[in-house]
């Protein structure tokens, strides 16, 4: 399916802008700047970070992927049931961060068995993987309709049209979990503004287990992990002619207790100066110095259903895999 001609069909209105040289700009502008160091997760995932993470999400450290998806393949069809509009009402699929769509088919093959009409709305900053998702799905399911949206959710949230039949917003993947518990209540809370009285939310989330099989899921044997984070570096080497030396940064990953997230960072080895001329910026990096890249929250029962219903929603279901390592969570809107 040829991604251009898709998004050509709507009006300008519904994509949200995108100016990516300035907000990285601006984002190095705040987050280099400071101590300690930090830059925000949406910068890891350019064309090349997006192919790494396709990548760990292979990878036998990286449970949440697989653990996922053997949820969905269990319970799709229940899911659908839940999210409720009877057969003859048609259900829309609004998905936050797609990315290339890998687990959604399950959903929505059950979808299209269950519901006469079936619309997938896939929302994520890289076009390349929407174009990859719409093949995929196109393929797969071809009565389903494609209205994909290049936009930046957390900036720019979605506006919805009115629609007179169901809509399931779903996020996946545990991605809420890259966000503070301000920012993640924020994303929700506007979602749920774009929502009516029958709607629901599909929310993926990963839960809190043992430090050692959190930490090998962020700090893999083969090294992709640290090829994605040490990738945020070219990023800005390549968009903003800075001149980070990769080879001077190494991966580093921290369980935070307190806070209940994995941390990812990047650690200067050596005292070093780097410029950054589109930013008009110099930073001087100490040794061990380090560089917040991401943080992935992982959450209990008490923390997902007070995350909810403070974004104004009410638990309707739980869905988890037998080691209860991973959440789906069904949603109504209050």
């Amino acid at each position: 399916m040829n991604m251009t001609t898709e998004l050509q069909t709507f009006e300008v209105k519904s994509l949200a802008p995108l100016d990516t040289r300035e907000a990285l700009i601006d984002e190095v502008w705040r987050g280099l700047r400071k101590r300690p160091r930090s830059l925000v997760p949406w910068m890891l995932y350019d064309s090349d970070g997006s192919t790494l993470f396709e990548c760990i999400t292979t990878l036998p450290e990286y449970y949440p992927t697989r653990t996922e998806r053997g949820i969905l393949a269990k319970y799709a069809e229940a899911i659908i049931t839940a999210a409720g509009s009877e057969h003859s009402q048609p259900l829309r699929l609004l998905e936050l961060g797609a990315g290339t769509a890998a687990k959604t088919g399950i959903l929505l093959k059950a979808a299209t068995s269950l519901r006469s009409e079936v619309i997938y709305i896939p929302i994520d900053v890289s076009s390349d993987a929407l174009d990859e998702a719409c093949d995929s799905i196109g393929c797969l399911l071809p009565d389903v309709q494609l209205q994909p949206m290049v936009a930046n959710y957390v900036t720019h949230p979605p506006k919805l049209e009115r629609f007179h039949g169901t809509t399931l917003a779903m996020y996946i993947g545990s991605s809420i979990g890259n966000f503070s518990p301000s920012e993640a209540r924020a994303i929700l809370r506007n979602l749920r503004s774009e929502l009516r009285a029958g709607d629901a939310l599909l929310l993926g989330t990963d839960m809190v287990k043992d430090e050692a099989t959190l930490v090998r899921a962020y700090d893999d044997a083969d090294g992709v992990t640290a090829a994605f984070n040490l990738n945020i570096l070219h990023r800005l080497n390549r968009e903003l002619g800075a001149n980070f030396d990769t080879g001077c940064f190494r991966h580093l990953v921290r369980w935070n207790r307190g806070e209940s997230r994995i941390e990812m960072h990047l650690e200067s080895t050596c005292d070093q100066h780097v410029n950054i001329p589109a930013a008009e910026l110099s930073v001087q990096f100490g040794t061990f110095e380090t560089i917040h890249t991401e943080s992935s929250y992982k959450f209990t029962g008490k923390t997902l259903s007070a995350l909810l219903h403070d974004a104004g929603f009410a638990i309707e279901q739980t869905w988890t895999d037998p080691r209860q390592w991973y959440a789906l969570t069904l949603a109504s809107v209050r």
